[in-house]
């Protein structure tokens, strides 16, 4: 056998090896890929569920934390009752309450501004459907409400006014 039949040979079983290992490479980078994108995807539907099974909690706490602010600023209004407002369409994220010894409804939210989420409540009227008041939720939020700009305030006062309306009317 001459040496450029050898060389043939080897570099036929050379290839053949390298073949194997590129598949076996690829297989072993599609099981990584999948097992991570099963991780994450496990992840998300977790949080997911989570999120779904601990929404009476948060409005209870919500509700409690509201009315301690409510005491500490000697103010006497408080809430009372989570309530079950649905829209057709994806709204603020909020959670809407009843007034107590009132027919109006206060939204409680958060206003992003400079990279900090300010806790506010809308108090709507029954009549109306108009928002009567903006309060400050927090001594940071008291302190730097006064700050916001008015474009974005009156953005979040017409978005909470139209889905107040349609679940009013």
């Amino acid at each position: 056998m001459s040496n450029a039949q050898k060389h043939q040979k080897y570099s036929r079983k050379s290839r053949f090896k390298n073949s194997k290992i590129a598949v076996l490479a690829e297989t072993l980078n599609f099981r990584d890929k999948a097992i991570l994108t099963g991780w994450i995807a496990g992840l998300l539907i977790l949080i997911s569920l989570l999120w779904t099974l601990t929404q009476g909690l948060q409005t209870r706490y919500l509700l409690r934390t509201v009315n301690s602010v409510f005491v500490n600023s000697n103010d006497t209004r408080r809430i009372t009752a989570p309530l079950q407002i649905k829209t057709g369409k994806a709204d603020l994220l909020g959670y809407w309450y009843q007034m107590y010894n009132s027919p109006d409804i206060m939204f409680v939210f958060t206003i992003f501004k400079d990279g900090i989420l300010i806790p506010a409540g809308a108090i709507v009227s029954a009549n109306n459907g108009r928002v009567d008041e903006i309060i400050p939720l927090s001594a940071h939020a008291a302190q730097v409400f006064d700050d916001l700009p008015g474009s974005i305030l009156q953005m979040y006062i017409s978005r909470i006014e139209e889905v107040s309306r349609g679940e009013i009317e």
